[in-house]
């Protein structure tokens, strides 16, 4: 004990290093249009690559380095001007700075004392994203994803309806019922096992064509599940896309999708100024939030949380805030809005390219047909042939490295492309080349 455990020189060589790869392999490499975006490996072959057992004795340096390379090299490339996978998509040089600071602090931002600096930000960070939902007031706390933040909203209604479920649990409330749109997250239904309330409880209300909530419907269904299990049923309303934020008692907030935070930042915005957060799930551990400290008390916000431990998610969004401006995050907006006007004309004007719907934010969806089925839509089998299109494309650009975009099923509609832009890195010629590859991929399917 009378000498550190830990060399401290060959550990500051080492992440030296390390940062080298991760400019090369991890920022430059995964931003390079002319990359591939994923070296797909089937996972057999990518256990073997890896050597992930894990054994008794570590491993050298040069070992090491060579397994840092590897896990950027065969992981996808979210970065990319060509992944348009998942609303994660881009890499912000700031944000990953703050991303950066985040992990070398490793401190959970719960106490002031432990986390000054962090704790501020995040007040800060809070009170301007209130602010342009248009609240003066309120609360909030960033949690771990966007599901987490809706399952936080579901708690804190139930227990403003029935603040007895806190102590007493869901057997002591009458039938709960929660109400959502067809069109809503799937993490309502989550939420709803999740917190004892059930999925049967969760009521799907009609949407339009577009997607949104019709609101005669809901009353409808309110008062349908009223006249069945009473009157004091129903806690919350949930709605996606959101109601006039400003007419929301609350709103979950990601801004690791569209403002490019990166992985994980999502706020739940809370109009309720009175404490509710607090009232809902503190427990006031006394080895945490001592009320004799010598600073003010409530600057201790981690009561507010279900969490413990927490990651100080707030200061890559203040780092990038402050590099861009709240002008250069809506420019960034504006600009993924021009770059979707864009790929939907290039795909009404594209032959066998057909729209499922026209969008209204920033989901392009669209079938492509291959000229082996165009001209048989009036055939009992041409859906059913259709819907295996997009699957089967999807893994030949994968398998290619080309690029990545997702598809799915909905409703009556069969396997489609949901092609989402979000990286401000895209250009003209990213676009052109995603139809111009699907075209190619899927034309003798």
């Amino acid at each position: 004990l009378d000498d550190p455990g830990l060399d401290n020189v060959a550990g500051e060589e080492f992440l030296q290093e390390v940062l080298q790869i991760l400019l090369e392999e991890g920022v430059r490499k995964s931003t390079d249009v002319t990359q591939k975006v994923c070296e797909w490996k089937e996972p057999l072959e990518l256990r073997e690559l890896l050597d992930l057992e894990l054994r008794s004795d570590g491993e050298g340096r040069e070992r090491l380095l060579q397994r840092c390379r590897d896990v950027l090299r065969l992981s996808v490339r979210t970065g990319h001007p060509r992944f348009f996978n998942q609303l994660f998509s881009g890499l912000d040089h700031h944000a990953l700075a703050g991303r950066f600071l985040t992990e070398t602090l490793n401190t959970s931002p719960y106490t002031y004392e432990v986390a000054p600096v962090l704790v501020l930000m995040e007040e800060q960070v809070l009170a301007k994203l209130r602010e342009l939902v248009g609240w003066s007031s309120g609360d909030g706390i960033f949690a771990p994803g966007g599901s987490m933040s809706n399952m936080l909203a579901m708690n804190v209604a139930r227990f403003r309806r029935f603040p007895e479920s806190r102590s007493r649990g869901n057997w002591a409330l009458p039938r709960l019922a929660l109400f959502a749109s067809q069109e809503s997250h799937y993490s309502i239904q989550k939420g709803a096992a999740f917190l004892g309330i059930g999925t049967d409880n969760v009521h799907l209300v009609r949407t339009d064509e577009r997607g949104k909530m019709i609101p005669e419907e809901l009353e409808k269904e309110i008062q349908r599940v009223k006249a069945e299990v009473g009157e004091a049923a129903p806690p919350m309303v949930s709605q996606t896309p959101a109601v006039p934020p400003a007419r929301a008692d609350s709103v979950t907030w990601n801004p690791h999708k569209l403002l490019m935070v990166g992985l994980q930042c999502s706020a739940f915005l809370l109009h309720d100024s009175s404490g509710l957060l607090q009232r809902c799930h503190g427990t006031g551990a006394t080895y945490l939030f001592q009320r004799d400290k010598f600073y003010d008390v409530s600057l201790d916000t981690g009561d507010k949380s279900p969490q413990c431990g927490r990651r100080a998610d707030g200061l890559k969004l203040w780092i990038l805030w402050k590099a861009v401006g709240s002008r250069g995050l809506g420019w960034r907006v504006e600009r993924a809005f021009t770059a979707t006007r864009y790929l939907l004309e290039q795909v009404k004007r594209r032959e066998g390219f057909q729209l499922v719907m026209e969008p209204e934010f920033l989901n392009l969806c669209f079938w492509f047909i291959p000229p082996s089925l165009r001209g048989q839509e009036s055939s009992p089998e041409f859906w059913d042939k259709l819907g295996k299109v997009a699957p089967a494309i999807k893994e030949k650009m994968i398998r290619r490295g080309s690029m990545m975009v997702g598809y799915q099923p909905h409703g009556s509609r069969v396997n489609f492309f949901r092609q989402i832009i979000t990286n401000p890195a895209v250009t003209r010629q990213d676009l052109d080349f995603f139809l111009d590859e699907i075209q190619e991929l899927g034309w003798d399917l």
